[in-house]
């Protein structure tokens, strides 16, 4: 049940980080607050497809 997701910037839309998610427990898209290279400051990052 575990798959491979891609987290992209909010600001810049630069796909910065890939982690896993349970899709049984978290079926809505993820979205963290993760360091953001491009932007040099922490921004909200929310799952691509």
């Amino acid at each position: 049940m575990r798959v491979k997701v891609t987290l992209a910037c909010t600001d810049c839309k630069q796909r910065n980080y890939h982690t896993m998610k349970n899709k049984k427990n978290d079926p809505e898209r993820l979205e963290m607050s993760k360091y953001c290279k491009f932007c040099k400051a922490h921004t909200v990052h929310k799952e691509t497809k």
